[in-house]
């Protein structure tokens, strides 16, 4: 089984071409939609949606991917429920780019200092970073640097932020996801 979270741009056809192609790996994909706008309440909601998932479902190796903002809460559900994960652009401070879109960003900076401490340590491995060179919205250089001592860091000289084609990576996230 594979969860997909989108992005903030919920509504984007490129959420369906992503299903798509991660069904290339397992035909189970599951899109979880959460509000975008509400982070608290989309921590919850995103935890729960994703538990209960994982209890009906009998895959010994799931995955969360997400992209944008749902890179984001890839990252953290993964860790929070064990699953490993694949983020594509993932926005780690939407505290900071997320003003004036939503009621609370102020909201991601609580989260991200009331989850774990060091869960990227904790998390070590676990997780797949695909960072867009051509990226228009994020600075992914300064993402990398917050990542690379914990993941892989895999670069994709040219896919946008919303990475419409994630095909050129599909063989290296099954292997991901088949990992012990």
């Amino acid at each position: 089984m594979i969860i997909y979270l989108h992005g903030f741009d919920s509504n984007s056809p490129g959420n369906h071409e992503k299903v798509l192609q991660l069904q290339f790996i397992d035909p189970d994909v599951r899109l979880v939609s959460y509000s975008t706008r509400h982070p608290k309440h989309d921590m919850q909601f995103l935890l729960k949606e994703c538990d209960k998932l994982l209890q009906q479902g009998d895959d010994a190796h799931p995955l969360i991917c997400g992209v944008g903002l749902g890179g984001y809460w890839a990252e953290r559900i993964g860790f929070l429920c064990g699953m490993r994960q694949v983020i594509f652009n993932p926005n780690l401070f939407p505290f900071e780019n997320m003003e004036g879109k939503i009621d609370r960003p102020e909201e991601y900076l609580d989260i991200a200092t009331k989850c774990v401490n060091d869960f990227r340590e904790k998390n070590r491995e676990k997780c797949l970073a695909i960072l867009s060179r051509q990226d228009e919205v994020l600075d992914n250089q300064r993402s990398a640097t917050y990542l690379q001592p914990f993941y892989e860091i895999i670069w994709d000289d040219v896919a946008s932020h919303k990475f419409k084609n994630i095909a050129p990576h599909l063989q290296r996230i099954k292997a991901f996801k088949l990992l012990a």
